[in-house]
């Protein structure tokens, strides 16, 4: 991907930055600083709440309806860039203007942070920003923020079907914020994050300069792949290192119940997943169903996998490892890679599921929080699990054990951000969705699920406990959104996502942003100290 700096940038740069004006939180002045610096061409991509397709375009990413109500906090503007220029000229005129900044890529925050806040702010939607170029050759792609790793997996394939890239299995994230959490998927035991294959970037930093690797230098460049690019700047595009894949891939999903042994298979599951050949991932999720007995409730534990390669080495592979499970012949499928990738997704039958942004019209409210495994769960601790799932809340709960092991024990925590590697047995993602409408509802929901995180408790990592940043949960600590945050008390929450790295992160964030422009609820601090802002 060319570089896409235009020269007349830094002109603009120099001169914004010569003096200093009296902060305005005016809508017209901040459009108007636009068109200033950008020619009147950019309001073909502003929209305000005057503008009648302002309420579509903000509420076309957004995939959590619990953020999607009358009272959630709306952008003054949204700025849908097409160019680097239309970046730099927004971060420009918010900080001249006192406007925050919320950059949203694909829209599954978990938080709704990147398109949501308590203060004035303007959203950057990189809906429009998107394109991507294949090298086969160079086995390299760039990516630019605004695609989501559907289309990104549909354009690899359409240049070969035995390239692939490490990343998730929701097709209609965006790279954006996927990549620079991390970003994990079925090829993780085998490769790694997506984060642990990305080779350059081009970001817009506090100052409204274009950086690729090379100028941004491998501090910030090391921030970004894990510890979330929106502290940092406004990641534009990834240039990523693309995997080989066989021609043939097998796949499968079985489901058993409680009554089909479910609790002892996955005793034995989670002895086996992490430590299984890394050509093949076993993820496990769990649910509530009827029982086969009438109005009776039950659990049910679906193993599905991927194995790079055929079913005839797979068979005996899982014969020796995990013969418990009793797979058939007939449970195993061959396919190619990205159907595969279909395949995993639950829902879509064809390829071009992938390429749907918002593939559907079905409104999801839902509450999300994480964990790490590095003990297996023992029996009694499952059955207090399936206990909670039968309350009334347990109905909508959706909890996944994604198993690391493979390429993950072989990466030194302190490589990237992301620190949880050796040792973690898998992560585990908590959700619950609900169809219910109100805050009484939510607040029933929500508590049902911070009951189910206090009883893991004891099961879970500890010191601390950790979690997944890309699964955002505001739940374990927050930051003065309106002033001044100290280390001490962001690290309430970032030693979680991050642990010994935090620090780190914290230092590079006060190098690029000391004044903290780029804040969030869980942004990383500046350490430039309370009496110098």
């Amino acid at each position: 991907m060319k570089d896409p700096r235009p020269h007349f940038t830094v002109v603009i740069i120099v001169l914004l930055f010569s003096f200093v004006s009296c902060v305005s939180h005016t809508e017209e002045d901040f459009l108007q600083c636009l068109q200033l610096h950008n020619s009147a061409s950019i309001f073909k991509l502003v929209y305000t709440k005057t503008i009648s397709s302002y309420s579509s375009v903000l509420k076309y990413s957004v995939h959590n309806h619990r953020f999607a109500t009358k009272t959630t906090p709306k952008p003054l503007v949204i700025v849908t860039p097409r160019h680097a220029s239309h970046v730099q000229a927004t971060i420009i005129c918010a900080r001249r203007h006192g406007l925050q900044i919320r950059t949203r890529s694909g829209g599954h925050d978990f938080e709704g942070i990147s398109y949501t806040s308590r203060v004035p702010f303007v959203v950057i939607d990189l809906i429009k920003y998107r394109k991507i170029e294949v090298d086969v050759e160079k086995r390299t792609a760039w990516v630019q923020a605004g695609a989501t790793i559907g289309e990104l997996y549909y354009r690899i394939n359409e240049k070969s079907k035995t390239l692939a890239f490490p990343a998730g299995v929701c097709p209609s994230v965006g790279v954006g914020g996927h990549f620079s959490g991390g970003g994990y998927g079925f090829l993780i035991r085998k490769y790694g994050l997506a984060a642990d294959n990305i080779v350059d970037a081009h970001m817009i930093d506090v100052k409204g300069r274009l950086l690729d690797r090379k100028a941004m230098g491998e501090d910030l460049f090391w921030a970004i792949r894990g510890g979330g690019g929106a502290s940092f700047g406004v990641i534009l595009a990834w240039k990523v290192k693309l995997v080989s894949v066989p021609s043939t891939v097998t796949v499968f999903r079985v489901k058993r119940t409680l009554e089909q042994n479910a609790t002892k298979l996955i005793l034995k599951w989670q002895l086996v997943a992490s430590k299984i050949h890394e050509d093949i991932t076993i993820n496990l999720i769990l649910q509530r169903v009827n029982s086969s007995k009438k109005g009776e409730l039950t659990t049910q534990a679906t193993f599905e996998a991927v194995f790079l390669g055929g079913k005839d080495q797979l068979i005996p592979l899982m014969q020796e490892s995990f013969p418990e499970l009793g797979l058939v012949k007939e449970d195993y499928t061959e396919m190619s890679w990205i159907e595969s990738v279909v395949f995993m997704t639950r829902v879509a039958r064809s390829l071009g599921y992938l390429l749907q942004r918002n593939p559907t019209s079905v409104q999801t409210t839902y509450k999300a929080k994480s964990d790490y495994l590095r003990h297996p769960i023992p029996e009694d601790g499952l059955d207090g699990i399936w206990s909670l799932f039968n309350e009334d809340e347990g109905k909508g709960v959706f909890m996944q054990l994604f198993p690391f092991g493979g390429r993950m024990d072989e990466i030194s925590e302190s490589e990237l951000p992301f620190p949880h590697r050796s040792g973690n047995l898998c992560l585990v993602l908590y959700l619950v969705f609900w169809q219910e409408e109100g805050d009484e509802a939510a607040q029933r929901n929500i508590h049902w699920l911070r009951r189910l995180y206090s009883y893991m408790e004891p099961l879970v990592s500890k010191s601390p406990r950790a979690a997944y940043v890309n699964y955002r949960d505001l739940d374990i600590g927050v930051n003065n959104i309106n002033g001044y945050t100290s280390y001490k008390q962001a690290s309430v929450w970032g030693e979680k996502y991050f642990k010994n790295n935090f620090n780190r992160l914290a230092h590079v964030k006060t190098k690029v942003d000391p004044l903290n422009f780029f804040r969030y609820e869980q942004s990383i601090p500046s350490l430039v100290s309370k009496s110098h802002k």
